[in-house]
């Protein structure tokens, strides 16, 4: 069902994905510089666990749903891009996405759900899934909701351990980022930059027809 030339090139080609810039990566990146490696790893399991739910909502075709429904499409990417918005608007603020200071750490149980919900309200992730799963599919080589399962868990897995990665290689930088306050400042409104950036380009998102 799984061809292995087939699993390494899907494989790659999540990696390629989890890597490029974005909210999620972001926060992680974020959470590690701020509170250490717990903090990045819960953020890390929740955008992993977002991928996992965008997988299940295209195999049970709630996706298709969403994106033949104007309506659904439209409260689902207002809601989404509104949260990123937040979530930039925050970290402009209160400057504190990215804080040494440990009464401005939040509980691991808020990171976990912030990067849970930072993935799951954004439809970018579903949309994608949606387009990027099939491409890997055969209906040939057994239940396309098995593969479909599969595949999705594998990026889900790929997305918690490389989001992980990174934001355990940001924490090594807390103590050079305390000697240097205004490149955690920097750092804050870089970070909320790129969550407005990522709301707007959610709310200008079009239906496919």
């Amino acid at each position: 069902m799984f061809p292995t030339d087939l699993l390494l090139t899907y494989a790659l080609a999540c990696l390629v994905v989890v890597v490029a810039p974005g909210p999620d990566n972001i926060l992680a990146i974020s959470r590690g510089l701020s509170q250490g490696r717990m903090a990045a790893c819960m953020s890390s399991v929740g955008a992993g666990l977002g991928i996992l739910f965008h997988t299940v909502a295209a195999t049970l075709g709630l996706s298709l749903i969403i994106q033949a429904s104007p309506i659904a499409f439209w409260v689902v990417k207002a809601v989404g891009g509104i949260y990123l918005l937040w979530l930039g608007y925050k970290a402009l603020s209160a400057r504190n996405l990215v804080s040494l200071v440990p009464s401005a750490h939040q509980s691991l149980r808020k990171v976990f759900l912030t990067g849970l919900l930072s993935n799951v309200l954004n439809p970018k992730p579903g949309l994608f899934v949606l387009a990027f799963l099939p491409q890997f599919v055969n209906a040939d080589r057994g239940s396309v909701a098995v593969q479909m399962l599969v595949y999705g868990a594998i990026f889900a897995v790929l997305t918690a351990l490389i989001f992980t990665v990174l934001g355990g290689f940001a924490s090594k930088l807390s103590a050079w980022l305390q000697r240097h306050p205004r490149c955690g400042t920097g750092l804050n409104v870089a970070a909320g930059l790129t969550f407005i950036a990522s709301g707007l380009s959610v709310l200008t998102l079009k239906q496919r027809g």
